[in-house]
């Protein structure tokens, strides 16, 4: 049997925890209160984390956990349920009067079907699922849809799927273009190849962690343009607010006014979230965010007794939604203007990082604290989206790439036992941040310095055990885990678009993939042109390959045709070998010139994979 190479929490953790705890009021069991409040129905035995943190875990982060433990089927209020701890999100069910509405079908059909049979079970409720909201474009919102509704159900207008102005553009091309780079972060952000245990992956903060499964996408079939936009959903009448560019670039709330409830999306939660993700994604603007919150504070909340999103648990009542919206609002604002503040007085990102702070009032409500996004890269996420990557110091300009430098700052540390030998002593100090600064630069000069390798994965470990956000957690820990056991080997393994994204995907975000995926060193000495017509879109578009880079224009048709649908394109992409059965069986047909052009196409496209080295040159 393998030893476990995991450590426990050093005296410096146990020391950082400790001062943690002395400071929040992690007694305080209002929130366990409201998580538990409208219980109807259990199904298993809930995961009863103890009270006290293990030491290998940030007590406050170990209070959240424990929150989101808590699962099952509850009364928001009357004619308003949901459905809690099955997935990373919430599912919603609002009573209609002919079935049930769906609010956000979270990430798998598998946990949307058994939340439904959850509520039918209580209820004894058979009803049909008459509409589908979508709040916003991310996929644990979205992709159970299969899991309550049938293509059948919405094709014949049984059921409306109602969404926010550019759900389908974003829900689809936020994981196209960077969908590998993407997924290979998520794989660390979500601890998704950590053990679920103390010592490895507890939470994620916004939810325990993100469901496996089957996961689809079925196009709105109604859009929300407008803030104000009111409609007769199954006899309920829903008040839209829409929210672009918040926690979504896509995203809306509603109002419920006949049952005084209001949905919040994803843009209050019980936790701060993030302004940049860091599994990657464009940065977020905290000034439009804090505006549409005051906007449904003023507009919305007064018609409203009880507030609720698609993660956590709700707030009832004036005394308790004034203030949590209030403070919400004030909390995006005060990231904004206090890092452009400091920007302006010529301080950069990491800089401002480490000065900012929330005020009193905001650093002490639970619903703010770092679970998910943090106050440090938050800070960091304003300024990029201002002043971008570059600090304005030249020497930052045009630096070294990261091994090359690596190697000479070893070089003038004095080698790397020299720098290990100082890296150690401050380890035993709980100076970890350092370690894992220096350290970094001798596993890039040589990752197969096992001595460097191991001293990294200590420290970025116990920097995981502090850290009081989920995703930190998850960067930290699953950073040690390859350093120990090396970056997984699958060679091969990618992220293949999905029919569904195929089929949501128009033509020119296709061709603008590929396009990403061009080998241009190998095709700058090229040129073809060919069309492309799309059979299952009906487009035809024109494509050029010049100087290394593909262009394409919709409409333009010309002699050299190539005919297939998309789905074919992109199987052939991922194997072009493929072409001379697809040629044989009909799928693909075009003229002699058109088929040599698209096979001079495919072969200068490059196949990415997963598991590319993220801890290691």
């Amino acid at each position: 049997m393998t030893t476990d190479p995991r450590k426990n929490a050093t005296e410096a953790t146990r020391k950082a925890h400790a001062a943690l705890a002395a400071r929040l009021p992690l007694a305080d069991d209002t929130d366990f209160a409201r998580a538990e409040r409208g219980l109807l129905r259990r199904t298993g035995e809930v995961a009863v984390l103890p009270a006290e943190a293990p030491e290998t875990v940030n007590p406050s982060l170990w209070r959240q956990a424990r929150l989101n433990a808590l699962h099952g089927l509850y009364e928001v209020t009357d004619g308003v349920y949901q459905v809690r701890g099955y997935d990373l999100a919430n599912i919603t069910f609002v009573r209609g009067a002919d079935g049930w509405i769906v609010v956000d079908p979270l990430t798998a059909a598998e946990t949307a079907a058994a939340a439904l049979a959850t509520l039918r079970a209580h209820f004894a409720d058979e009803r049909p699922v008459t509409a589908v909201i979508y709040t916003h474009c991310h996929v644990d919102h979205f992709a159970g849809i299969r899991g309550v509704v049938t293509d059948e159900q919405v094709a014949s207008g049984a059921v409306r799927v109602i969404g926010p102005e550019g759900f389908l553009e974003h829900a689809v091309s936020e994981n196209v273009i960077a969908g590998t780079a993407m997924s290979r972060r998520a794989l660390y952000m979500y601890g998704l190849m950590l053990p679920k245990d103390e010592r490895g992956h507890v939470d994620t903060g916004l939810g325990r962690q993100v469901a496996g499964g089957t996961w689809g996408l079925v196009p709105p079939t109604e859009t929300v343009r407008e803030t104000g936009t009111e409609l007769l959903v199954d006899g309920v009448r829903m008040v839209f607010q829409v929210t672009p560019g918040t926690e979504a670039p896509a995203e809306m709330n509603f109002l419920l006014p006949e049952h005084r409830a209001l949905c919040l999306a994803e843009n209050c939660t019980a936790v701060q979230h993030n302004l940049y993700t860091p599994r990657g994604a464009e940065v977020r603007d905290a000034l439009a965010w804090s505006g549409y919150i005051d906007e449904a504070l003023r507009v919305y909340a007064p018609a409203a007794d009880v507030v609720f999103a698609s993660h956590h648990w709700p707030r009832w009542g004036e005394e308790e939604i004034g203030p949590y919206l209030t403070k919400q609002r004030d909390a995006y604002r005060y990231l904004h203007d206090q890092a452009m503040r400091l920007a302006n007085e010529g301080l950069v990102a990491a800089e401002i990082a480490e000065e900012l702070e929330l005020p009193p009032g905001l650093a002490d409500e639970f619903f703010l604290r770092d679970y998910y996004g943090t106050v440090n890269h938050n800070a960091k996420a304003v300024y990029q989206k201002y002043l971008g990557w570059f600090d304005a110091n030249p020497a930052h300009l045009h630096p070294l790439p990261q091994v090359e430098a690596a190697r000479r700052y070893v070089a003038y540390m004095g080698g790397a036992d020299a720098v290990l030998a100082r890296a150690r002593e401050d380890f035993a100090a709980g100076d970890y941040r350092w370690v894992a600064e220096v350290v970094n630069h001798v596993v890039f000069a040589d990752p197969s310095n096992e001595h460097a390798r191991l001293l990294q994965a200590d420290t970025l470990e116990q920097l995981g055990y502090q850290a009081e956000s989920g995703p930190w957690r998850d960067f930290y820990l699953t950073g040690a885990q390859e350093l120990r056991q090396g970056t997984p080997n699958a060679p091969g393994l990618r992220t293949p678009l999905q029919p569904d994204v195929l089929r949501g995907m128009p033509g020119s975000m296709l061709l603008d993939f590929l396009a990403v995926r061009l080998d241009g060193p190998r095709a700058a000495t090229r040129a073809l042109g060919l069309t492309l017509r799309f059979a299952d879109a009906g487009t035809a578009h024109h494509v050029e390959l010049s100087h290394g880079t593909l262009h394409h224009a919709q409409g333009t048709d010309g002699a050299n045709v190539v005919s297939l649908d998309r789905a074919t394109l992109a199987r052939l992409a991922d194997d072009p070998s493929l072409l001379e059965a697809a040629l044989a069986d009909g799928s693909v047909t075009a003229s002699a010139q058109g088929t040599d052009d698209l096979r001079e196409l495919l072969s200068l496209l490059v196949t990415f994979d997963l598991f590319f080295p993220v801890i290691e040159p």
